[in-house]
């Protein structure tokens, strides 16, 4: 995203003197060259959005071809891609008391074509009136801290503090690039290291008293956020517990800074394991959303511990449209919401300023998704919870959401056996999917064991540089070749799997989706009975309809060629599924199978085809010969069920915060729990001193207040004032009633002459 890049323009023969021009979005062009080799490179530029970026390629002034880019946000580009900050910790605490010495940075030499190289730093800040038209994002450099200095791949310097300007940047990030460019030269062939807190830069007077610097600074930015609008209501609250968080698949995903897969390393959120951020941004002001979890799986809130989960005004991952803050991918969260933590929270203790503003958010609202699933031969799962099983051979829709604008659609193919010949049964080989607009995303099982092919618009992606892909429309994910997580702006997310040969697909959806899905996932509205509706409105049972029915069921989600989302680029797909049936009626599987305890597989089956899901693990192991694949089954039902239970909803009553003055033991909002409050020595308690949260939602008792033993007898006092002037004023009443009583009685016979 920061540029420098040096990529090959691939199928290309050029003569060294040809001129090369490189126009990335038909409007930011940087120059490229030709190498020995005729060769010709492009240089990626600065780019303030991620995702596939268009470009064209001008040689000697005519255009010659086009392609796109891949634009990958700083901090989750491969760290054998960008330059090494020796001791981050070092580098962004540097100046504040017992932080100082050398500082180290490294690089990989070997993407710099160049001997020497100038070491420089450059500052980033978005300048003009937020949220009108005149806020602007802008990188600038400032000065070199090495000029010519040898292109080994590492640098070390004592830093001094900058002059004036220059020490008024206070976020930025340090680039390496040929000596042979001219200082402070854009769009070169360089290598950046990720945005940070410029602590070792900063004027003397940080140096001096660092912590009084920082409050200075953190009142400024209190100020700026009493002027800012609030963001706080468009955005989600949180899943309640760590379970749902990972399993949230479509609407959170892990924050890097705090991964419980990689060590649980939360630099800014002590005392959590865990932490996940809402994957879109908030529609208005592009406002992000993070949530973190203890080792207890409990959601922690700023209102307990220094490590809670903060809402950000710009997301980190940045936002559509992009290139203008505060959608800024990284940069703009690191300018309102990372900067501002180290004022208040690391660089001085006024961290009480910070949680004003970036209070955690709850989950009293937060409703998990439901989740329906196809594995095996094929079996399917509603989002209901429907059990049934279809393997015809074809194309068909596994989800049909019109309304919404969703379709996921399933490719199936007879299972070979070892021998070589083909099985009565079907296994799904490929889905495809898109939402309004979006790129298609197809996810298909390759020759090579537990691996995914993934392709966008019908053209190959590749993760072996990346594993997040920020495209049209939708998020792609893929750690492992054998794991692809789809993720779409209505909060849906497809989870792809390959075990042991056979595809496991997951569909994740907001409840947002109820009574709007159709196909063989079925109908979403919490009634397993009418889950599997046919596509011309007929109503079958998955536990009482026969397995021809079902097979007639699931036949009439076929899919045409005018709504296919597949890709056909082999003379297998184009014989077998573009001009073949989409539905293959000439297949017949076998819809039962006998269990013969003299087969060979027969005992090893039993041992792993037992519980919940037994009945499929049985039929995919005797129809494939294949204990792998009844195991493979088995693991699936049971991953299901788990995430299932992972999801289930839970009754949260709200945070509560302690009694001013007072303690309070316990951190968990959740049904069932109990929260203890106290008071210090020379205080009295009022209200209740235990308060249990209820299946309602509510908590039990009432609010809870510390006062002085002098304020309790004003208390007593003012309640026993209280009492003697209700006793006078009840006096008071009586009397006049007993007057009035009077009045009426020495009128009774009286007439009254009325003058007109």
């Amino acid at each position: 995203m920061l540029g420098g890049t040096d990529f090959a323009l691939l199928n290309t023969a050029l003569q060294k003197t040809d001129t090369v021009l490189c126009r990335f979005k038909a409007s930011t062009e940087t120059e490229g060259y030709v190498d020995e080799d005729g060769v010709g490179h492009c240089i990626s530029p600065l780019l303030y959005e991620t995702g596939w970026i268009p470009f064209e390629v001008l040689i000697n002034g005519v255009a010659k071809g086009w392609g796109t880019w891949l634009s990958v946000h700083h901090s989750k580009l491969d760290a054998r891609f960008k330059i090494t900050l020796v001791n981050a910790t070092q580098w962004q605490y540097y100046g504040t008391p017992n932080t100082g010495g050398t500082l180290q940075m490294t690089w990989n030499s070997s993407l710099i074509r160049a001997e020497k190289v100038d070491v420089e730093l450059w500052g980033y800040n978005e300048t003009g009136e937020p949220y009108g038209d005149s806020w602007t994002a802008g990188w600038r450099y400032l000065y070199s801290v090495g000029r010519a200095v040898p292109n080994t791949g590492s640098f070390s310097f004592i830093p001094s503090p900058a002059k004036d300007p220059h020490w008024r940047w206070e976020m930025g990030s340090m680039r390496v690039s040929p000596s042979s460019s001219t200082e402070g030269q854009r769009d070169v062939n360089s290598l950046w290291s990720g945005a940070h807190a410029l602590a070792w830069h900063l004027e003397q007077l940080f140096r001096d008293d660092s912590a009084r610097w920082a409050t200075a600074k953190c009142l400024s930015w209190d100020a700026l956020e009493e002027r800012l609008p609030n963001f706080l209501s468009e955005i989600p609250d949180c899943p309640c517990t760590l379970a749902q968080a990972r399993a949230d698949t479509g609407r959170f995903h892990t924050d890097y800074g705090c991964d419980i897969e990689k060590g649980s390393k939360c630099t800014y959120h002590p005392g959590s394991v865990h932490c996940v951020r809402a994957i879109q941004a908030s529609p208005k002001y592009g406002a992000g959303q993070q949530c973190c979890y203890d080792s207890r799986g409990a959601q922690v809130l700023t209102g307990d511990s220094i490590g809670g989960s903060t809402p950000d005004r710009g997301h980190d991952w940045g936002a559509p449209p992009y290139g203008r803050p505060p959608r800024i991918p990284g940069l703009s969260h690191w300018k309102y919401d990372v900067l501002s933590f180290y004022y208040c929270c690391l660089w001085s203790d006024n961290c009480h300023y910070y949680f004003k503003h970036r209070p955690s958010s709850d989950c009293r609202t937060y409703r998990p998704p439901k989740a329906g699933s196809v594995f095996g031969d094929p079996h399917f799962i509603t989002f209901d919870g429907s059990a049934y099983t279809f393997n015809g051979r074809g194309e068909y829709y596994l989800l049909s959401s019109p309304d919404k604008g969703l379709f996921v659609q399933g490719r199936t193919e007879p299972v070979k056996l070892e021998n070589g010949t083909l099985a009565k049964a079907t296994r799904l080989s490929s889905v495809a999917m898109r939402e309004n607009s979006s790129d298609v995303i197809e996810v298909r099982v390759t020759a090579h064991p537990n691996t995914l092919e993934v392709l966008k618009n019908q053209q190959v992606l590749l993760f072996s540089e990346q594993s997040w892909m920020d495209l049209q429309g939708v998020f792609v994910f893929s750690a492992t070749p054998g794991n692809v997580s789809v993720m779409f702006p209505s909060g849906a997310g497809v989870e792809v799997r390959a075990r042991e040969g056979t595809m496991t697909t997951t569909v994740l959806l907001p409840l947002e989706f109820t009574n709007q899905t159709k196909g063989l996932l079925g109908r979403m509205n919490d009634d397993p009975d009418d889950d599997l509706v046919s596509s011309d409105g007929q109503s079958y049972n998955a536990s009482k309809s026969s397995p021809e029915d079902l097979f007639h069921f699931g036949s009439t989600w076929a899919i045409s060629n005018e709504t296919s989302l597949f890709t056909y680029d082999s003379a297998y797909l184009l014989d077998q599924y573009l001009y073949s049936p989409k539905h293959d009626t000439e297949f017949v599987p076998a819809f039962s199978l006998p269990e013969n305890p003299s087969d060979p597989l027969w005992s090893d089956m039993l041992k792993i085809c037992f519980g919940n899901g037994a009945s499929f693990c049985k039929y995919d192991t005797l129809s494939t010969h294949s204990l792998s694949t009844g195991n493979a089954t088995i693991s699936a039902v049971r991953s299901h069920t788990a995430l299932v239970n992972d999801l289930a909803p839970v009754v949260a009553c709200g945070f509560l915060p302690a009694p001013a003055r007072g303690e309070k033991r316990g951190s968990v909002y959740l049904e069932g729990s109990e929260l203890a409050f106290s008071c210090p020595s020379g205080q009295m308690l009022f209200g209740s001193p235990q308060r249990t949260c209820h299946e309602s939602g509510h908590w039990s008792g009432t609010t809870t207040h510390c006062v002085s033993d002098n304020m309790e007898g004003i208390l007593v006092g003012c309640v026993g004032a209280a009492t003697a002037l209700a006793t006078l004023l009840a006096a008071i009443t009586f009397y006049n009633r007993k007057l009035k009583r009077q009045r009426r009685h020495s009128l009774k016979g009286t007439v009254v002459f009325k003058q007109i």
